[in-house]
């Protein structure tokens, strides 16, 4: 099989979604792997490295979609790159379709399979794929909202730690899942004093022993989560359900209940968002005020440590890429059910599932399910 990567084209996405070693490990089974020119450059891969791996370096991302059966990338398409969906591509990234109508629709009427990172569950309900950036994220959301306090951050100039004689700073963290403890682990290190919100009481009771008692816990319902954001210095929204948008659990009002300076940190916002008053931003342009909160809503926060989340990622990914490249992409669906669950488009149509329930679209059973 011909497996490709290219360089990405998101703002301030500067991740690859193949390294120097994995590109070696493929070629070492016998496969042939392209790499656009710079596609590395950013998370630290030279073209040169690519080149010592065993993989041809190709000055255009035209002829890495063009020639390739399987590219391996990071984030989602973007509009300039819808034109190289075709039939017989195999593409596997994160995908984030609930967020996106537009790409899920022009996939579907591609012809390419898509595959999503995110999607790929294993029989425990675990998400292997999703984990390593979640706990980027989260470690990121905890960073970049306490620097978005200070001035001049745009924030209400409060050290989340405090000193002597002045109490710290209150974060409010809504789910408990990699995401929310991730967060939790990097406040308590600020000596915040940290509130975590779910309606899992089992993460709740793992939270609350694995930190030993030094975060506050809370069942998350409407009315707790507007008493918890009433004045609260941060909040960091960490709602997932896979597959489908996020849920707005934060209402306008709560988030006008922080008051001014305030900081929301919405790491769902791939999924949508997971308030009100969340919309998407980037790299370039991070943060916006809203009702007198800084919101920091990119969707793609560990891009801006490429060289780590490179490595997290591709850790994971290969072993899945090196399935799609030595069975088939059909033989490695119908070996691993963890692979088939991240199905998403597959022969022009779109898979059923939960995007489709969102969207109200046309979608197929899952072929490799066993769905009827």
């Amino acid at each position: 099989m011909r497996v490709g990567t290219v360089r990405e084209r998101k703002d301030g996405e500067l991740r690859v979604g193949l390294t120097p070693e994995g590109a070696h490990a493929l070629v070492l089974q016998g496969q042939e792997v392209l790499v656009e020119s710079g596609a590395g450059a950013g998370s630290g891969h030279s073209d040169a490295a690519y080149i010592a791996s065993g993989a041809r370096v190709v000055p255009t991302a035209e002829e890495v979609w063009g020639t390739c059966d399987l590219v391996v990338k990071v984030k989602e398409p973007v509009p300039e790159e819808y034109r190289f969906l075709r039939p017989g591509l195999t593409l596997f990234t994160y995908l984030h379709l609930a967020a996106d109508r537009a790409l899920t629709e022009r996939l579907a009427a591609s012809g390419a399979t898509a595959i999503a990172y995110e999607l790929v569950r294993k029989a425990d309900g675990s998400l292997p794929l999703l984990a390593p950036m979640s706990q980027v994220a989260g470690r990121m959301a905890a960073e970049i909202g306490a620097h978005l306090l200070k001035h001049p951050g745009p924030g209400r100039g409060k050290l989340l730690g405090g000193v002597a004689g002045v109490p710290p700073g209150r974060v409010v963290i809504v789910g408990s899942g990699q995401v929310a403890t991730a967060a939790a682990r990097v406040m308590m290190g600020l000596d915040a004093r940290v509130m975590v919100m779910s309606r899992d009481l089992s993460r709740l009771a793992y939270l609350q022993e694995n930190f030993g008692g030094r975060i506050g816990t809370r069942v998350s319902s409407p009315q707790a989560v507007a008493e918890e954001l009433a004045g609260a210095d941060l909040a960091i929204l960490a709602v997932l359900v896979p597959g489908h948008a996020a849920p707005k659990v934060v209402t306008r009002p709560m988030v006008r209940s922080m008051g001014e300076g305030a900081v929301l940190v919405d790491v769902s916002i791939d999924q949508g968002g997971a308030s009100e008053t969340s919309r998407p931003t980037s790299h370039s342009a991070p943060t916006y005020v809203e009702e007198g909160v800084v919101h920091y809503c990119v969707t793609n926060m560990p891009g801006a440590v490429p060289q780590t989340s490179t490595q997290a990622l591709t850790s994971a990914t290969l072993p899945y890429v090196e399935a799609l490249a030595n069975y088939g992409v059909e033989g490695a669906l119908a070996r691993d059910r963890a692979l088939a669950e991240a199905l998403s488009t597959y022969r022009g149509a779109l898979i059923a599932g939960p995007v489709a329930e969102d969207f109200g679209m046309e979608a197929v059973p899952n072929p490799f399910l066993g769905e009827r």
